[in-house]
């Protein structure tokens, strides 16, 4: 009678083991998602990284020099000197 039952408790095991891998947490797709998700990630991360980089060198020649508030201040603000002409031109 055992003998009739052990084949049949191993193929519920191997079934419930082959179901787990193509359905839930930690099934075939879903890895392959969370790589995907993750090397997305990676992709913004180093974006917003270089981001950073970038807007740190911005802050610390603000900081450092004069030269370069007055030249945002001219070329975002539009802001002149006294005794100078604003001239702007568009192309057509």
């Amino acid at each position: 009678m055992i003998s009739r039952i052990v084949p049949f408790v191993l193929l519920a095991i191997l079934v419930s083991i082959h179901a787990q891998l193509w359905s839930g947490r930690g099934s075939v797709p879903y890895v392959k998602d969370m790589k995907q998700q993750i090397a997305t990630q990676k992709t913004e991360n180093e974006a917003a990284r270089r981001e950073n980089v970038r807007l740190e060198t911005e802050v610390n020649d603000l900081k450092q020099g004069m030269d370069m508030v007055e030249g945002k201040a001219r070329n975002e603000l539009g802001m002149v000197k006294p005794n100078e002409v604003f001239v702007q031109y568009t192309r057509k």
